[in-house]
């Protein structure tokens, strides 16, 4: 008879390698998975915990977060354990914490960067930022060693923070680094590797805009870097094997389709690990996702050699706004300039939208759709959520359009009217000609008290189910910790688990697999599994309340003290009944346990030489 610290019994185990699941036991031991297989009934544990009818897993890994700010103040990231995720890649889209607070000159590069990219207000950022006692690469990785850290947690090298380590905030957007400069990047990002980074991020969307003055009309600095600077820095994290985690042009094909051919082993020498935003379906460009799909293929050919994947997004992509605080508006020339005005600030941004210039100028660009290729414009799919005229709680904007209208034709009394709502439609009472004009005077009458939603992509379950299991994606564009009230996906595996449990087992196997093993291999980190030996990193999933689960319906908006500030997060009830990470329980069947957050559960991941 052999004793363990914790048994989980008879639950149907999918253990990462995507082949069939079957009914086993799974001893943990010292924080590591010390026994699997259907022989252990012999064996006793001081804690053991009944699977049956449930499915276990090991802890699934996040590939694209931007929670590098929250571990500082929330370490045991709470939000993220509850969905089944004992692992997070940080430092995504070239913005990071692993320069720290790079506080130099006046210059706050954790706000400027963050503030209009991930839509987290400047309070939050400050917050967050004002942990940061570090300053290089090395003792950002030691100091996780003394948080009380819940997940796994591996950082990506941002090249935006890079150029402002080397150059500093003006100079890395307003000029070219001279040839020590860029010697000097290398040379820090070489040391990285050296460290274990898993990898490289840069971003390339033309609308990631810095927050703070004098700046706010350039883009983050990592866009300011030429592919001279670009390739050299790629062609050390290529010669370590590391990863390059990239946000492509969104507006130029073919400057993206010269930057992923980085990834060819055949052009380079040597395969680059390429992990690209994002093969999705957007609602206003229908043909788009077939196009990821066929460059994906292309560049992992044995014409090119590649080693690439587009993450995926695995549920619609339904984006809230308060007011103008929405993230596709950063890509509409007017209305970014509404985005760039400080939050507090309703006063200035009255006085923007009641400049008769801006005005024509917004209705125009708004009316050709000019500047967006993720949001549809269609006021059908744009919808209110919450308005000071309560009455129009729920209503699409097309729905306000028609009420507008039936006004100015009389065919609405006034005692029809809802209260507010006479004072709205006295804006056009010369007439109504647009669908801008709507969205200029419902900007202007509401600012942020108008809460409204779209999906702007991801909305046809046939298409989606092609993008996740296609071989050249993985799952895991879900963003978490950034966009506060914008968007939630912390639960995007269980979505994922849940599409291919509408399938078949097999596909269950397959999705396991692609949000454990597959990532963890890509990325080089040492989680993942359930092989005898490995850290104790374990989900236990009720199959049955997986499929009666909402997202959609489980999206809360809540307050949360550690940002003093509201978050949109989400709330599977009941789907996932327990969580261990190290062979600590930290979530077991609706409530958190206590390690977590007292204690350091999870580790910084570092990466090998490959």
């Amino acid at each position: 008879m052999t004793n363990y610290e914790t048994i989980i019994r008879n639950g149907l185990v999918f253990d990462g390698s995507g082949g069939s699941p079957a009914v086993e036991d799974i001893a943990v031991s010292d924080g590591r998975i010390a026994a699997r297989g259907a022989d252990l009934n012999g064996s006793r544990a001081a804690v053991e915990i009944d699977a049956a009818g449930k499915w276990v897993m090991p802890g699934m890994l996040d590939i694209h977060t931007h929670l590098d700010l929250e571990v500082e103040v929330n370490p045991g990231l709470d939000e993220v354990v509850r969905h089944g995720t004992t692992t997070v890649v940080v430092g995504n889209c070239s913005l990071g914490a692993a320069f720290g607070a790079q506080r130099k000159n006046g210059d706050d590069p954790i706000v400027d960067c963050f503030a209009r990219v991930e839509n987290i207000p400047k309070n939050v950022l400050k917050r967050c930022a004002d942990r940061m006692t570090w300053d290089n690469t090395a003792d950002y990785l030691a100091h996780f060693d003394d948080l009380p850290l819940g997940p796994n947690v591996a950082p990506l090298i941002p090249h935006s923070m890079l150029r402002i380590e080397v150059m500093g905030v003006q100079d890395a957007v307003y000029r070219q680094p001279d040839q020590g400069e860029v010697e000097n990047m290398k040379g820090l990002l070489r040391e990285a590797m050296e460290e274990g980074y898993p990898g490289f991020s840069t971003d390339g969307l033309p609308f990631h805009y810095l927050a703070n003055d004098p700046n706010k009309d350039k883009r983050v600095p990592t866009q300011y870097a030429t592919m001279a600077e670009l390739k050299g820095l790629l062609n050390i994290v290529r010669e370590y094997g590391r990863v390059w985690q990239a946000t492509p042009d969104s507006h130029d094909r073919l400057k993206t389709l010269r930057w992923f051919l980085q990834t060819s082993g055949r052009l380079h020498g040597k395969a680059l690990r390429t992990s690209a935003l994002t093969a999705i379906d957007p609602v206003a460009d229908r043909g788009a996702w077939k196009l990821f799909l066929r460059l994906a293929r292309l560049f992992n050919s044995r014409l090119l050699g590649g080693k690439f994947h587009f993450q995926v997004l695995s549920a619609p992509f339904k984006i809230w706004g308060d007011g103008i605080t929405m993230p596709a508006f950063e890509e509409i020339p007017s209305t970014c300039q509404l985005v760039a005005i400080e939050l507090g600030d309703r006063e200035g941004r009255a006085r923007l939208l009641d400049d008769p210039g801006f005005r024509q100028t917004l209705i125009a660009e708004w009316n050709a759709g000019a500047g967006s290729l993720s949001m549809a414009r269609d006021l059908d799919k744009l919808v209110i959520e919450r308005c000071p005229i309560g009455q129009w709680d729920g209503l699409s904007f097309a729905a306000v359009m028609a009420r507008v209208r039936s006004w100015q034709s009389g065919q609405l009394a006034g005692h029809e009217l809802a209260p507010g709502e006479l004072d709205f439609f006295s804006q056009f009472a010369d007439g109504i000609d647009s669908d801008g004009a709507l969205m200029h005077a419902l900007l202007r009458a509401f600012d942020r008290d108008l809460r409204w939603w779209t999906v702007t992509a991801n909305d046809r379950p046939e298409i989606l189910r092609q993008l996740l299991w296609n071989p050249h994606t993985l799952p895991g564009f879900n963003d978490s910790g950034a966009h506060l009230t914008n968007m939630a996906f912390f639960d995007g595996n269980l979505t994922t688990l849940q599409v291919a449990q509408q399938e078949s087992t097999g596909r269950v196997a397959e999705a396991v697999r692609r949000l454990t093993r597959d990532p963890a291999e890509f990325f080089g980190l040492d989680v993942g599994s359930l092989a005898p030996g490995s850290q104790a990193d374990v989900a236990v999933i009720d199959p049955d309340r997986l499929a009666a689960y909402d997202s959609n319906a489980s999206r809360t908006r809540i307050y949360r003290d550690i940002f003093e500030h509201e978050q949109l997060v989400n709330r599977p009830e009941g789907v996932v009944s327990e969580v261990m990470i190290a062979g600590q329980t930290v979530w077991r069947e609706g409530a958190y346990q206590q390690p977590l957050g007292q204690r350091r559960l999870g580790r910084a991941l570092t990466a090998t030489r490959r």
